[in-house]
């Protein structure tokens, strides 16, 4: 532990009113950092309307709407005003999560208060670029951009091995550790009495397993293995529920094909759960977590269900499934729903050997924000000895055509949005007429 009372400046796109994995890990080193172990500063993207009460400073900068293309706005960090106030701050250090606008203010704040910048790589952003950029040249360069970004940092960390494995995949050369994500759950599940509570107010039949998925609504995070297993389940004559927490740009083709399906009866979808006592509920209440995603980089979700006894059922060789064992403390299957059928039919009626498997993943598998947190803070003193001896890590200098080039895709991401919308208005006016 650094004896230094540190303080850092944390950097972001995503953030509340936006509920991911990255903005509960930035949340979560927020107030750790702030309650106890230094101070804090957290710079995020301004949202129309958004009001901050927290134990931290929040500085929200400039941004742009891309929620229909990543789920989240996009900050421009081309502010001189919130340099400046994030610069009052005086911060030791600077602690990016976001590997393209977020890390691009972190360099310039770099420049101007000459202080390091540690970087975690914590989602398959190559991913969201496919998807959001059409073109495999412009694809390619995003994420040479993305990689000549992280390369720029004086330290890099990630949250998983699989998570250190992509990264590297994209092109990335330099050295990484692995700093994995905690939870904000404290250890074991809510009462019986919220869990009856719950079951109440969802009409759940007592006598009939419940499967859980949170997540963002997506369709890379595996969900449709989950309809199509639960599809072929019911055909065979097994009963259950489906409770889908979360939302996201795809929940709607989600519900729909449910309704196909013939499922929209046993599948709950709830939307978005803020209320963290209340998710803790849902996940208390499954018998077991459905996680089938090769997306996730690390799965905090898995954690969270771990912390009230509930065990998860995840692909094989997937990033989620790193530090688990097979029947020890979670259920693994191959990346497709004839796998996870045949899984269900074998366990899923099964309620006392479930519990006694989630109570194993909450012995072998909780990790506190707290404990995550602290570990991070202690390397923070490593960083900044090394910066200060002239021992950083990075490679990459800052240069005047990457500036351009990322406002040159700022500015072209933001020509197709507008496109698309005023594109979509005629088509409406047009069907008005």
């Amino acid at each position: 532990m650094t004896k230094e009372k540190l303080s850092v400046c944390l950097l972001n796109d995503s953030f509340p009113p936006v509920i991911d994995g990255v903005a509960n890990a930035v949340l979560n080193y927020a107030r750790i950092i702030q309650e106890g172990l230094g101070s804090t500063v957290v710079g995020v993207p301004d949202y129309p309307g958004v009001t901050d009460s927290y134990s931290f400073p929040v500085v929200r900068y400039p941004s742009f709407d891309t929620t229909k293309l990543v789920g989240y706005r996009a900050g421009y960090p081309f502010s001189p005003r919130a340099l400046d106030a994030l610069a009052e701050f005086a911060p030791d250090i600077i602690h990016s999560h976001c590997p393209v606008m977020s890390t691009v203010m972190a360099r310039a704040l770099r420049e101007r208060l000459d202080i390091p910048v540690v970087f975690t790589y914590h989602t398959k952003f190559d991913i969201d670029i496919r998807r959001a950029i059409s073109g495999h040249l412009l694809q390619q360069t995003a994420i040479r951009l993305l990689v000549d970004n992280i390369s720029a940092c004086d330290e890099v960390w990630v949250v998983s091995r699989g998570a250190g494995e992509n990264l590297r995949s994209l092109g990335y050369a330099g050295d990484y550790i692995v700093m994995e994500n905690g939870v904000d759950f404290p250890r074991g599940p809510v009462s019986q009495e919220k869990c009856e509570a719950l079951r109440q107010e969802l009409a759940l039949p007592p006598e009939v397993p419940v499967y859980l998925f949170v997540g963002r609504m997506m369709w890379y995070k595996g969900i449709r293995i989950i309809l199509d297993a639960l599809a072929a389940l019911r055909r065979s004559g097994q009963d259950f529920r489906m409770l889908l927490v979360g939302d996201g740009m795809e929940r709607q083709e989600m519900e729909q094909l449910v309704k196909e399906l013939r499922l929209d009866d046993v599948c709950i979808f709830t939307g978005a759960i803020r209320d963290r006592e209340k998710l803790r509920t849902y996940f208390s209440l499954s018998d077991l977590f459905l996680f089938p995603s090769t997306f996730d980089t690390n799965g905090i979700v898995v954690r969270e269900a771990a912390a009230c006894g509930t065990a998860s059922v995840l692909v094989r060789d997937s990033c989620a499934a790193e530090d688990v064992t097979e029947d020890g403390n979670a259920l693994l299957i191959e990346e497709n729903a004839a796998s996870l059928k045949a899984l269900l039919e074998q366990v899923g009626t099964n309620r006392t050997a479930l519990r006694d498997l989630g109570q194993r993943a909450l012995e072998q598998l909780y990790l506190s924000w707290e404990d995550s947190v602290t570990r991070a803070y202690a390397r923070y003193g490593t960083v900044l000895d090394h910066y200060r001896r002239g021992l950083s890590g990075r490679s990459i200098e800052w240069t005047d055509e990457l500036y351009n080039l990322l406002d040159d895709l700022r500015r072209n991401i933001e020509a197709a949005r507008n496109f698309k919308e005023t594109s979509r208005r005629k088509l409406q006016e047009r069907l008005r007429r």
